[in-house]
């Protein structure tokens, strides 16, 4: 907030034997070379006897690769962290908090998304990809103009989804927090983590709690489902 094939080349069993091992079965025309003729040892024999020619792909020790491989499985994640560029590795140490600490697993933030798409899918994706929406407020948030784009995309999807109803959680870290004084109205409104308090651990618990998870996987395994069988049709 997803793992190409070797190629195998499959050489059929050649049957050729060179001139000292082969068997002549019919006589030859001039009866010097029918007497310097070689007879194979009997072991010789057997085991030329025993060389069938196998099909390409059944020879052993070959697997049959499938032609299509299964795609990857694409996750639901439990949180993304929006954060401004300079905060990324304040972001790594929260999810990684969050993840270790508290078990709320997977997590991710929004520098992990994946790269050479437009910033607003992978935004559409992270948001919707994911049960809560952190949004890492410190002195450099509203210093960057993305950012604040975030903050509000995200709050707007929040209340045009009903599922996604108090899924947008401010966070003030330890680190480099913004005041509360300068934080936007529309974010003073939702009460935000501390992580500085004393009910920081409280405030996490009762907040990403699992059957709310479990509802916002299910609707958005629906949603995809649904907008699949559109595509294919």
């Amino acid at each position: 907030m997803g793992i190409g094939k070797s190629k195998t080349d499959h050489y059929p069993l050649s049957l050729s034997l060179d001139k000292s091992h082969s068997v002549k079965t019919r006589p030859r025309h001039h009866e010097s070379e029918s007497k310097k003729s070689e007879e194979l040892p009997l072991n010789d024999q057997a085991e030329h006897s025993n060389i069938t020619e196998e099909p390409a792909g059944e020879q052993e020790g070959v697997e049959e690769i499938p032609e299509e491989e299964a795609e990857e499985e694409e996750v639901f994640f439990k949180f993304v962290i929006l954060h401004a560029e300079s905060d990324i590795n304040e972001a790594l140490r929260v999810q990684n908090l969050l993840q270790d600490d508290f078990g709320i697993k997977p997590g991710i933030i929004f520098a992990e998304m994946p790269c050479g798409r437009q910033h607003l899918q992978n935004l559409d994706d992270a948001v919707n990809g994911s049960a809560w929406t952190i949004l890492l407020l410190t002195e450099n948030f509203l210093r960057d103009t993305w950012c604040k784009f975030q903050f509000y995309s995200s709050l707007m999807n929040s209340v045009n989804r009903q599922h996604k109803y108090n899924s947008v959680i401010p966070m003030r870290p330890l680190s480099n927090p913004l005041p509360r004084e300068r934080t936007p109205f529309a974010l003073r409104t939702i009460n935000a983590l501390e992580e500085g308090s004393r009910g920081f651990h409280t405030q996490v618990e009762r907040i990403f709690q699992e059957s709310v998870y479990k509802t916002q996987q299910t609707i958005w395994r629906e949603t995809r489902n649904i907008a699949y069988r559109q595509f294919i049709d």
